[in-house]
């Protein structure tokens, strides 16, 4: 049997003023280490998936841990036993996410990290405001219970709808503490800058996501409903991150569960 791949998801928010040069480097270190996979390099920050063997891939984390706020970076491993992306890209971007609110600083301005044990002690008081940062398909999936679906398309449609829901908050004035997640972290961390950038200071966000909390909370403790969407073959995972219960849509890309008749859009 082949030496399985390595694959490594990582991201971090860190102030890189040269992001061509870092390109560039990686660029020749991917080349080098016979990697694959997309990473995105833009002054905010770094943010991508890669696979190679496993040493590779060692020495490529290792080698992102030299760029300025990367020493502690925090990476998700799996493995497969076949490479699981067609060829390696480096890219310099505007944002690592696309939020498109203008110049926010991730790095120093996202809310307070909290882990599985204090998330759920957070979210438990009826007072916190608990957002679902995700877009709409993902959050029919599952979601925290009690948490509140922007409705949104695209992360870039975030903005707007909160800027909408602060107001309704500062009408009602109320400036609660306000929770926020998404899947693997980047998301709610970049919209918890935001949400600070317009003047709310009591912010939190899961730490890892909801994956990280799945893995590492008991489903009897838990406080998810449902599974949650991933952006690979296994469609859906629930907790211990098994794999679960949907499937997309070939038609429209949608993610249904397989039990259920699946009213397709793109057949309408």
């Amino acid at each position: 049997m082949p030496a399985p791949f390595t694959i490594a998801a990582l991201y971090r928010f860190a102030t890189f003023p040269d992001p061509d040069r870092l390109a560039r480097e990686l660029r020749a270190v991917c080349a080098e280490l016979q990697t694959c996979g997309t990473l995105i390099i833009a002054t905010e920050g770094i943010n991508g998936t890669v696979a190679g063997s496993e040493d590779a891939i060692a020495a490529l984390i290792a080698h992102i841990r030299t760029f300025p706020g990367c020493v502690d970076l925090d990476v998700k491993y799996a493995t497969a036993i076949e490479a699981p992306f067609a060829r390696m890209k480096v890219k310099v971007k505007r944002e690592i996410v696309t939020l498109g609110a203008g110049e926010l600083d991730p790095a120093h301005q996202a809310g307070h990290h909290l882990d599985p044990d204090a998330w759920n002690a957070l979210i438990a008081d009826p007072d916190t405001v608990v957002i679902d940062t995700r877009n709409a398909y993902e959050v029919s999936v599952g979601s925290f219970a009690g948490a509140i679906d922007p409705g949104t398309r695209s992360f870039g449609d975030f903005p707007a709808w909160f800027d909408g829901f602060a107001q309704k908050l500062r009408d009602e004035g109320r400036t609660p503490k306000i929770a926020m997640f998404c899947t693997g972290g980047i998301r709610c961390e970049k919209s918890t800058a935001l949400v600070r950038a317009r003047g709310f200071d009591d912010v939190y966000h899961l730490r890892g996501g909801i994956l990280r909390y799945l893995e590492e909370m008991p489903e009897s403790q838990s406080r998810w409903q449902g599974e949650c969407y991933v952006f690979d073959e296994r469609v859906a995972v629930g907790h211990g991150l098994k794999s679960g219960s949907h499937d997309l849509c070939r038609a429209c890309g949608l993610p249904h569960r397989r039990d259920e008749d699946h009213a397709c859009p793109a057949r309408d």
